[in-house]
């Protein structure tokens, strides 16, 4: 199993799936970061709380798929929304739909497997977040929310009125910081970046064929759920996690499973439901977590019906 041709072969899949993860990774935090910039949190919490409770929780939502890539970033912008005093239907929007939907994430999913697979994650997970945020806050959950004592921003904090006094200047400034914050999150998720190349690398060279056609074949109701429930423990960030999947799709795995997988690793981490302990109420963190398993687990059985 172990010979030097295999080996070799795995180390060339490992280099191959790491420079694809750096090359996105890097591009899309830019642009993530460069929109932080351009977008103040002011302006986005004064649009969150001048408008109908739908529209409050649709552009929570899009709050989500315009922030960084972990929940260590996630849980400052939630307690920043919701000292503000924005709606809470935007605020759970927000916190649902932006560990697992953002645009490193969707392009990722469009290289690794399909434009069509890319739309669907996307257009079922901003759906299910909405609805969520709107569920939650018409069942009276705001009530649940503990006393907050930290401070919340976006990025540095640094907004594009700041950057100097001509355009070029701004621009210049603005790619300087998007790099350096762009750098920061890379060093941040390196370690990660390596174990999801890595784990995809095992998964295409090493994993016995006859497991992954067990894992295709199950046909069982609780196989997707199942999943969701395994992706809580491994705390990989969503899009670090693709290449992962693209792996196991490959070999055969139901694109079912996999998705579930994917959402329950990323919406419900061990470290983000830790710290939402500290804001939320039992009967809050509870409703969280079954609302990131139930996404995940209706996406799952999405995929496996339509793709």
């Amino acid at each position: 199993m172990f010979t030097t041709k295999t080996l070799l072969h795995a180390a060339h899949t490992f280099f191959e799936i790491f420079a694809e993860l750096l090359v996105l990774f890097g591009v899309i935090g830019f642009f993530v970061i460069m929109l932080q910039i351009l977008i103040s949190p002011a302006r986005i919490r004064r649009a969150l709380t001048a408008r109908r409770p739908v529209v409050s929780a649709a552009l929570g939502g899009l709050l989500g798929v315009a922030t960084p890539f972990c929940s260590c970033s996630t849980i400052p912008v939630l307690i920043g929304l919701l000292k503000s005093g924005a709606p809470f239907c935007g605020a759970m929007s927000f916190l649902i739909v932006s560990p697992i939907l953002n645009p490193a994430v969707v392009t990722m999913m469009a290289a690794f497997f399909s434009p069509v697979a890319a739309a669907l994650y996307a257009v079922v997970t901003f759906a299910f977040g909405v609805s969520v945020g709107l569920l939650l806050d018409r069942s009276g959950f705001a009530s649940q929310v503990n006393r907050i004592g930290w401070r919340g921003q976006l990025s540095s904090g640094i907004q594009w009125r700041e950057l100097g006094e001509t355009f070029a200047q701004r621009l210049l400034e603005a790619c300087r910081i998007a790099l350096s914050e762009t750098w920061q999150m890379f060093r941040a998720v390196f370690v990660w970046l390596l174990i999801s190349a890595a784990i995809g690398m095992f998964v295409h060279e090493f994993v016995p064929q006859s497991l992954l056609d067990y894992l295709s074949n199950a046909s069982g109701v609780w196989t997707i759920p199942l999943a969701a429930l395994a992706g809580i423990p491994l705390h990989i960030h969503a899009d670090t996690l693709i290449p992962i999947a693209s792996a196991l799709v490959s070999r055969g795995v139901s694109s079912g499973v996999v998705v579930a997988l994917i959402l329950g690793g990323a919406g419900a981490s061990v470290p983000e439901v830790s710290l939402l302990s500290s804001i939320f109420r039992p009967r809050l963190l509870a409703a969280f977590l079954v609302s990131v398993l139930s996404v995940a687990v209706i996406t799952g059985w999405m995929f496996n019906a339509l793709l």
